[in-house]
Order: structure tokens, then sequence, then C-alpha cells
């Protein structure tokens, strides 16, 4: 079974007006989710932790497979810009599930 995750070494206040808009797009909706930190517990929990940039913020635990993927930070940009973000990021998404063997179910 695949569980994932989704915080922040810094979250902001709210999720992204123009990230739920462009995954509002792909018939995924995270108008409901909240801007959620990194805890102790969460890292402790995964197999795989993936960040997007919060270098020395992040917590590491020994035995887990970390990546960094560079991204853009969606931060402040319009749908048409946090597109290619999103899009991005499902390509590496898909890319680390049939690195896991997981089948992608979206």
């Amino acid at each position: 079974m695949l569980r994932a995750w989704s915080g922040g070494s810094e979250p902001g206040f709210e999720v992204n007006p123009a990230a739920i808009a462009a995954m509002s797009e792909r018939d995924i909706d995270i108008s409901r989710e909240f801007v959620k930190p990194w805890t102790d517990e969460v890292v402790r929990a995964a197999d795989v932790v993936v960040s997007m940039g919060c270098g020395d913020a992040c917590p590491v635990f020994p035995g887990k497979r970390y990546l960094d993927w560079t991204l853009d930070d969606p931060a402040g940009k319009t749908v048409d810009d946090v597109r290619p973000i999103r899009d991005n990021i499902e390509r590496r998404v898909r890319g680390l599930l049939d690195d896991l063997g997981v089948p992608a179910q979206h």
C-alpha cells in the first residue's frame, strides 16, 4: 500500500489558489487541504522522503531514502505559471512510482 503526505519545512498560511486551480484541471480537489509542517513523526513513518528545496530545514533520519527535487516555487505565481510545475511534479512522481514498482492510479 502506498500513502503520500504533503507538508513543508516553512509552510505558508493557505494553500496556493493557483495550485488549487491547476490541480482542479486534473480533477484533483485540494481546496479543502491545509498547510502542514513536516514533523519528525511523518518523516520517521516514511520510506521515501521527497523534498523540494527545504535544504537543512528538513529532518533527516537514517534508513530513509531521500530525494531532493529542484522545482520552481509556485508561491505568487499564476495558474499559467503553476501548470508546468504541476506537470514536472507529475512526471517525477510517475517515475518514482515506476522505480518503486507501484502502479499509478490517477
